[in-house]
């Protein structure tokens, strides 16, 4: 079946495609392509049924992020699999038939790295991730293996029907501080032209070493550690049957900052 490209000026140097469930079968390892389940201009309107199994997400990417099915947890992909970090701060291993309304992963593949041995603020690590890529990546996927401190983390609860819009969700998000914590960043870099599809700008969620603590980041900072970055020029959308993609770029990006905590994070 065959795909639509969305001009490529929407979005300067990043190739938007809308794939239909058929165009999943494609070899994203071979393609290097991140690939992504839903929208978030539908998560934000309470889109929160999915229509994708962690078993197609997971062959497609070893490095990702997004929820899972009802908003059951901020979903983190490491190596391959996937975890879930609940608004009671548990973090659960996920079976592959789990579901998603929302996610992005890659075949992580980094072509930046180095070595971090002094402090680094949130905003700081933000600078130093994009330095390690190219000038002309439109995305970057990220992963930071280190000791982290001054981690501000965040979940929602699990939603019911008739589902809330994600602005009215969110202001009953649970927030979470660790004063330190030896762990995982993955996420990735947007550009803004693409609000509405993706988040803009950084989005990142961790994962603990020990696997008892994670979430959406909404501050963190770096004590030592190794980044990574993998420069990404295409982007496969898979959409459920009779949802459209869309312009990008035509969701308010102040309100998606307020959804994802007010940070760039």
């Amino acid at each position: 079946m065959t795909s639509d490209i969305i001009d490529d000026r929407l979005i300067g140097a990043l190739h938007v495609r809308a794939l239909t469930r058929a165009g999943l079968d494609h070899d994203a390892s071979e393609e290097h392509t991140v690939v992504q389940a839903g929208t978030l201009e539908a998560l934000m309107a309470g889109g929160y049924d999915g229509d994708t199994s962690l078993a197609e997400i997971l062959r497609l990417g070893t490095l990702g992020i997004g929820t899972v099915q009802a908003l059951n947890g901020e979903l983190i992909v490491v190596d391959g699999h996937a975890w879930s970090a609940h608004a009671d701060g548990t973090v659960h291993p996920l079976a592959p038939t789990v579901m998603t309304p929302f996610a992005v992963v890659v075949p992580f593949a980094p072509t930046g790295t180095t070595t971090v041995e002094s402090p680094l603020t949130f905003d700081e690590l933000h600078d130093a991730l994009d330095a390690l890529a190219p000038d002309d990546a439109p995305v970057i996927a990220v992963r930071v293996d280190g000791v982290f401190t001054d981690l501000i983390l965040r979940s929602v609860e699990r939603q019911t029907k008739p589902y809330k819009p994600l602005r009215e969700v969110v202001e009953h998000q649970s927030e979470w501080r660790v004063d330190r914590a030896q762990g995982t960043v993955v996420g990735f870099r947007f550009p803004d032209a693409t609000a509405g599809v993706e988040v803009p700008g950084h989005h990142l969620h961790f994962l603990s070493d020990d696997r008892k603590l994670g979430g959406h980041i909404i501050s963190i900072a770096l004590e030592h550690g190794e980044l990574a970055v993998d420069p990404c020029h295409d982007l496969h959308v898979e959409l459920p049957p009779g949802m459209e993609l869309g312009q990008p770029g035509t969701v308010d990006r102040s309100e998606i900052a307020k959804i994802e905590g007010g940070t760039n994070g």
